[in-house]
């Protein structure tokens, strides 16, 4: 297994769920808080390993998850679901909510203080002709939370396509959410549009 150190976790994951925008040494820095100097080395060894791939673009070189690689996506799917487990107070309230092929996301202002969020909201990435088990066991959840849910129920060919049309509102929630469960399915999605 390829070792990578704390920073260089974070930036995998910033570059992954970020991947409609262009990272160079400079913005990695900044998100990471390292020298610029520190994230140039970090990316070139992260790029030596095989886990990133590099551009140039202009004057600045850019990087991106090598999603090509089974390993490298196997190391995201890993880093997600260790995320996750920061966050196991939501994994137990939405675990009947999950079942194979399916993606549960949380994202928004539950995820910096549940006290002062208006409400919990969740995305969920599913097979097509699932939606009206899923608003029952949506609707069971409800009534043990004090707060509204707010469900964005999409298949995965839905989530595909707003990636694709670059759909601000779910490009916004893939960079800033957690994905409770299904990453591997999520990591197979996003490997779809990483081209963007």
């Amino acid at each position: 297994m390829v070792q990578i150190a704390d920073k260089e976790k974070k930036a995998l994951i910033i570059l992954f769920k970020d991947f409609s925008s262009y990272y160079n040494a400079n913005t990695v820095s900044k998100k990471i808080g390292i020298s610029r100097v520190g994230a140039m080395k970090m990316l070139k060894r992260l790029e030596n390993k095989g886990i990133l791939n590099s551009e140039k673009v202009g004057k600045s070189v850019i990087y991106k998850p090598n999603m090509e690689d089974d390993y490298i996506r196997d190391l995201i799917t890993f880093l997600l679901s260790d995320e996750a487990n920061s966050f196991q107070r939501w994994k137990k309230e939405f675990k009947e909510v999950f079942k194979n092929d399916r993606v549960i996301i949380i994202y928004g202002s539950t995820l910096i203080d549940y006290s002062k969020a208006r409400d919990i909201d969740i995305m969920i990435i599913r097979k097509k002709g699932e939606s009206g088990n899923l608003h029952k066991l949506i609707a069971e959840r409800q009534k043990f939370l004090t707060k509204k849910i707010h469900m964005i129920d999409l298949t995965h060919a839905e989530f595909i396509k707003n990636l694709r049309k670059k759909q601000r509102t779910i490009i916004d929630i893939v960079k800033n959410a957690v994905v409770l469960y299904g990453q591997n399915k999520y990591v197979e999605l996003i490997k779809n549009v990483t081209s963007i």
